[in-house]
């Protein structure tokens, strides 16, 4: 009856919002969409992988993904490649991307790493100084299968382990439970109200929600260090006085001075920075003087790319730097678009690197932010930021298992921003059906990167690829 007491307002739908789905698990609800998906995709075939027939030779696609960087440092990048097998696999999220099209594929999709490996995961400071710890580095950060990203982290703790010296028992058992982890927290997350869910916090109560108290020294040791990990510290160590300011000291190859043209238009081109950040930053950054500009070599995968460190003094000599640096388009994005995931429109590679970041973590860096230099995109953001980092080579076996459980949680937040977790968890389901499928696909992987990288030190011995190691 019209008017009735307690009778549902006729609301118009808005765009933006959530549509009605009807009671849970009706059809058409996330949760009977994701069990729909388990006729289409069994769980069990995540477990299948075999090199197809026309699978690039992987010395060629090193020697092809150099293209665009400077050729003074690939040396230096395939030398870190050939480090190990796990190594290789870090510097190699192309070839990966490249294998990964031809396994199975759900087709739902979430704003991904793309270069989820085991050590992408650490420790880094909030506008507040206080750590937090989350997935960090997104330089391939796209939209595409979640599936990509839980296969690279598995495949990756079983070569982390193997490094390590762990027995093959103990990298499996690594492997389904950082699946294991992903597939319990997504569910958590389903069950939760959004608010609380999208706002989960990477804190101590990780370590609980993944019993990991094994890792718990490990990480009090890298926190202890990620705390003295600052601007001032680095400045410290890698500037001098000069004119009554401070500059860059030359400590080649890893940082270098620049040409006066090369900096200027670094420094200029912070103006259009600016100009990416929220308005009510702008008079913090205003409080700093552009000092110096210099050439800073980066991590393995960004070896040869453009990267540059800028030093900001307050009125107190006090130090902020910023790192500027170069955004190609994703290595993952020719194979997104052949598993089924649109090509984005063109955009600045920068942007996209930044808004990926923002849309996967809980909290990011407050400047992070986006700029062009002399035509190349480029991101920017905060240098030694608190940073710190668990190496996963380095575990003992018991932690190894631990810090799998813990990745795969945050891996599972981080996704469930972009996709709704009932979907994801409804597929995953309660029994350890995906956690064994993920597990031995990741067995199977890391054993083809072990002949990848050891074909990559044959071609180095031969004279083929040229190598700088312990840089």
């Amino acid at each position: 009856m019209k008017g009735e007491v307690g009778a549902m307002p006729r609301l118009p739908y808005v765009p933006g919002f959530a549509r009605s789905a009807g009671p849970k698990g009706a059809a058409g609800s996330p949760k009977a969409e994701g069990k729909a998906l388990r006729e289409r995709v069994p769980r069990s075939a995540h477990a299948r992988w075999s090199p197809a027939a026309d699978r690039p030779d992987a010395v060629a696609e090193v020697e092809a993904s150099n293209a665009g960087r400077l050729p003074e440092l690939t040396p230096i990048r395939v030398g870190r490649m050939a480090a190990s097998p796990f190594a290789f696999l870090r510097g190699s999220a192309g070839l990966m991307a490249y294998d990964l099209m031809d396994t199975a594929v759900t087709g739902a999709g979430a704003q991904i790493c793309g270069d989820a490996h085991a050590a992408n995961f650490g420790l880094y400071g909030d506008a507040r100084g206080e750590l937090v710890i989350d997935l960090n580095d997104f330089d391939e950060t796209l939209h595409g299968p979640w599936e990509w990203d839980v296969k690279r982290l598995a495949a990756s703790l079983v070569l982390a382990g193997r490094e390590a010296g762990a027995d093959e028992a103990t990298c499996r058992a690594a492997a389904k439970d950082a699946a294991g982890s992903y597939r319990h927290t997504m569910r958590l997350l389903a069950g939760m109200p959004v608010a609380d869910a999208w706002n989960a916090i990477a804190d101590e109560r990780l370590v609980s929600h993944a019993d990991a108290r094994d890792l718990t020294g490990t990480l009090e040791r890298v926190a202890g260090k990620a705390r003295r990990n600052t601007s001032a510290r680095f400045a410290a160590k890698a500037t001098e006085k000069a004119g009554g300011g401070r500059r860059f000291v030359d400590a080649p190859p890893v940082l270098r001075r620049l040409p006066d043209a090369e900096a200027g238009a670094v420094a200029s081109a912070l103006g259009g920075y600016l100009g990416t950040l929220p308005e009510e930053l702008l008079p913090l950054l205003a409080r700093y003087e552009v000092q110096d500009v210099a050439f800073r070599v980066v991590g393995t995968g960004s070896v040869g790319l453009r990267s540059y460190v800028v030093l900001l003094l307050d009125h107190r000599g006090e130090p902020l730097v910023l790192q500027v640096k170069e955004a190609r388009p994703s290595v993952l994005l020719p194979y997104a678009e052949k598993a089924g995931f649109a090509l984005p429109p063109d955009g600045h590679e920068g942007r996209r690197v930044v808004l990926g970041q923002k849309r996967m973590q809980v909290v990011s860096d407050v400047l992070l932010g986006w700029a062009t230099v002399e035509g190349r995109p480029y991101q920017v953001r905060q240098f030694r930021n608190r940073k710190g980092s668990v190496d996963p080579a380095a575990l003992a076996p018991a932690e190894l298992d631990d810090y799998a459980r813990i990745t795969g949680a945050l891996l599972a937040r981080a996704h469930s921003h972009t996709t709704d977790p009932r979907l994801i968890a409804a597929y995953c389901g309660k029994s350890e059906a995906l956690d064994e499928a993920l597990a031995e696909f990741a067995r199977v992987y890391a054993d083809r990167m072990e002949a990848d990288h050891e074909a990559l030190t044959r071609a180095i011995r031969a004279g083929r690829v040229a190598a700088e190691t312990g840089v």
